[in-house]
């Protein structure tokens, strides 16, 4: 066992994990955050993705020992930014979510992409969203929410 300490939703964690054990395994079943979610395990999906120092990660590909001194957000910390409420309102007036699967990893993603600036186009908002599948809305309503979002101009 290693000791990591992280910064988890704002609050300072320290935890023993196995050398390989996934980040994603020690959200879910050791901490109880199930909002990332297993599908792929291979980093092509983005149900998994949490925020690692603010950038979009696959935690079913990241060790838990590389978030050792890191801050780690998850959706259940993301709920409590205030640029959560923006975004959620957006996915919901444009009918982005249907089985909300791949919802919580898409918000972090769009929250990043906003943040920094990438996404000023739908060319963009498709490039910044390749890693994150939605199996069930089609993505216009994706597409649609983030653009509004974008085009507001004031960061995720």
């Amino acid at each position: 066992m290693t000791r990591i300490a992280l910064q988890l939703n704002g609050v300072r964690r320290s935890l023993d994990v196995e050398p390989r054990e996934l980040l994603l395994d020690v959200l879910r079943e050791r901490i109880g955050l199930t909002g990332a979610k297993r599908s792929c395990d291979v980093q092509v999906c983005g149900t998994c993705t949490v925020l690692v120092d603010g950038q979009p990660v696959s935690s079913c590909t990241y060790l838990a020992v590389e978030a050792d001194g890191r801050e780690v957000t998850t959706i259940e910390g993301f709920r409590e930014d205030p640029a959560f409420e923006r975004i959620a309102g957006a996915f919901t007036r444009h009918a982005a979510t249907q089985c909300g699967f791949c919802t919580p990893a898409m918000v972090l993603t769009v929250h990043a992409l906003l943040r920094d600036g990438e996404l000023t186009d739908e060319g963009s908002i498709r490039d910044g969203l390749a890693g994150n599948l939605c199996r069930c809305t089609g993505y216009r309503g994706i597409l649609d929410a983030v653009a509004e979002l974008a085009s507001e101009g004031t960061g995720g």
